[in-house]
């Protein structure tokens, strides 16, 4: 599958590091110009170093302010926005009666209120231009949930909600909307477990496999690009097979 993204202008939120930065790169190699930003704007900024064209910004994605300045930074140095990614994402784990409120106001605001924000800065223009691809990334705990992950299974679980509301209303404006729900991805936070905890893991998934950031990488360059142009309001699920 050749994809030619050439011309397109994309912004990826979380995208210094981890998921959000194979991301950045695919959707780079595939000719698009690319916004990065995460909350600490060194790295983002050292992230869009390593990409032809790209550019890296501060942004809390939780907060309006911060977004409407990041989506109009952006559009003026590369271009109106084609393609949103909205991967930014925390967690604070902990059992639902030793979770304090600050953790899931923090864990909902940039993981739900932040897609929220940007994709309605960011959809303005694509409506306008009667073009958009708009991908969230959310996760299998938002399908399955997880002990100890309340928060973020809410979170997550609602950004599939979000993505089906905000698909049926933009559909009219050739916006297309989708989620892509990585299961469990080899990233800083699973390098850190041991060895039986990771073996125990492989044990649930039929691939028998961590999955990479780069497979999850390729669904997002699937969904922004015209191989996808009839499909919207959908998940594409990318997990070995563990919850299918």
């Amino acid at each position: 599958m050749n994809v030619d993204l050439s011309g397109k202008v994309a912004l990826v939120t979380g995208g210094s590091k981890g998921i959000g930065l194979a991301i950045a790169q695919a959707l780079a190699g595939a000719g698009a110009k690319v916004a990065i930003c995460a909350r600490d704007g060194a790295k983002a900024e050292e992230a869009a170093r390593g990409l032809n064209g790209a550019r890296g910004y501060a942004c809390d994605v939780g907060v309006a302010a911060q977004v409407e300045q990041t989506v109009a930074a952006a559009e003026k140095d590369l271009g109106p926005l084609d393609i949103l990614v909205n991967n930014a994402g925390i967690t604070a784990d902990n059992l639902l009666f030793r979770m304090s409120e600050e953790s899931w106001d923090a864990v909902l605001a940039t993981n739900l209120k932040g897609a929220f924000l940007m994709t309605k800065l960011a959809a303005r223009g694509m409506i306008k231009r009667r073009f958009g691809r708009v991908i969230n990334i959310t996760s299998v705990v938002g399908l399955m949930g997880n002990a100890g992950q309340a928060n973020y299974a809410a979170s997550k679980a609602g950004v599939i909600g979000f993505t089906k509301s905000v698909a049926r209303e933009l559909a009219s404006r050739n916006v297309l909307v989708n989620a892509v729900a990585p299961g469990y991805i080899e990233t800083e936070m699973t390098a850190k477990l041991t060895p039986d905890q990771q073996k125990a893991l492989q044990g649930a998934i039929p691939l028998a496999r961590l999955g990479k950031s780069a497979d999850v990488a390729g669904a997002v360059l699937f969904l922004a690009s015209d191989f996808a142009s009839y499909i919207t309001g959908q998940v594409l699920v990318v997990d070995g097979g563990m919850v299918m």
